[in-house]
């Protein structure tokens, strides 16, 4: 083997994206010491994804002070490549924020004000595209915050404007987008979403997400109310419908936001990165891809990292081995999306912890069986 990509997302609550490469990499190196590796450690818009972005490409690190979840005053920074900004919603607007400040989780009060100060920095400083990640949010407000930072203006049935929360999205009448419209002009945005979920109802994204931001069933019932309050003035007001578009919930309605607010899309994760990083050229030439997740399942064959990254190796033909924490049983299909094999590092049954404490010795030892395997002649 003379060349191979590493490119694996993170196993959840055990290994990060770049501990994975770092040991897949060692492996290879061990068994084929003049093998180019090509190291490329994903996220596909949840935490992480910044510094991933940072470590797989030659992106500058922006640090800019802006608020935080509650209004207060934090540090933060996104990337920025050539004219290109990846900003990471949960770096000004993200569940640990929360958790960690005095006020804990509460969606009702919680605001994306500070995405939208991060997005007009990387406009001021000269940004064309501006890629969001949209994971590990703890806000439920649609993107009205963002929206306020970057000019949009909210008005009450008094004609009083206000800075809304998801606490008070009813109390919106009326909505000037035209100063972000202006700010935004020929300004690419792009929010990577892997989700499929409407704005508000049983699927939506007070039913489905809030929960885990902190809201209790009275709470949950209140803010897809309030979402459902938007929408209409949405429509109305802006002449767009986004109440039913597949990605609206994702993030609090943040996705519903950028098509609102942004004129902005939402497209894949995966896709999204890999064109960033031009995984489509680092395909040439290369004799083996390496990637993984945490568990491969059917919801990764609706286009998460592996079988996105698999699909476009399957194009140019080159083996795609997927090893992964843990194998459902339904995965079948991925085999026809372009992976070659997949391959679990769990040794034997064993708890969580366990699992957690013996994943990156597990990793290594079961790369270490596939380079053997490979060095057989399979692979050549």
């Amino acid at each position: 083997m003379k060349r191979c990509i590493i490119i694996p997302d993170s196993y959840k609550g055990t290994l990060s994206s770049i501990q994975i490469c770092n040991v897949m990499e060692a492996v290879v190196k061990k068994h084929f010491p003049s093998c180019e590796t090509i190291k490329v450690p994903i996220a596909d818009g949840g935490e992480g994804t910044v510094d991933c972005f940072l470590h797989a490409t030659d992106a500058k690190k922006i640090t800019l002070r802006t608020t935080g979840p509650y209004g207060e005053t934090i540090e933060t920074y996104y990337a920025r490549l050539g004219d290109t900004a990846v900003i990471e919603m949960a770096s000004a607007a993200g569940l640990m924020l929360a958790m960690n400040s005095e006020y804990g989780l509460n969606p009702r009060k919680t605001t994306t004000y500070g995405v939208g100060q991060m997005m007009k920095h990387a406009i001021e400083q000269g940004c064309k595209e501006i890629i969001l990640g949209l994971g590990g949010s703890c806000t439920n407000d649609c993107g009205v915050g963002a929206a306020r930072a970057l000019g949009t203006c909210f008005f009450d049935t008094m004609g009083k404007e206000f800075i809304p929360t998801a606490d008070s999205l009813t109390k919106i009448a009326d909505i000037d987008n035209s100063i972000t419209q202006e700010l935004l002009q020929g300004i690419k945005v792009t929010a990577m979403c892997d989700i499929d979920n409407p704005l508000y109802g049983p699927e939506g994204a007070a039913y489905v997400f809030a929960p885990q931001k902190g809201a209790d069933a009275s709470t949950v019932e209140l803010l897809d109310y309030n979402l459902q309050s938007l929408a209409d003035v949405i429509a109305e007001v802006l002449g767009k419908r986004v109440s039913k578009m597949p990605g609206a919930g994702a993030a609090g309605g943040f996705g519903a936001g950028v098509v609102s607010f942004f004129q902005g899309k939402l497209r894949s994760g995966i896709d999204t990165l890999l064109d960033l990083i031009k995984f489509d050229e680092l395909l040439i030439g290369t004799d083996m891809v390496f990637t993984g997740e945490g568990r491969i399942d059917s919801q990764s064959l609706r286009g998460k990292a592996v079988i996105g990254i698999a699909m476009r190796a399957k194009v140019e033909n080159v083996p795609v081995i997927a090893v992964v924490g843990s194998i459902a049983e339904d995965i079948e299909a991925a085999y026809d999306m372009g992976v070659t094999s997949i391959f679990s590092i769990n040794r034997a049954p064993m708890s969580f912890e366990e699992a957690k404490d013996l994943s990156e010795q597990n990793l290594a030892d079961t790369m270490d069986s596939l380079m053997r395997f490979y060095k057989i002649g399979l692979g050549s």
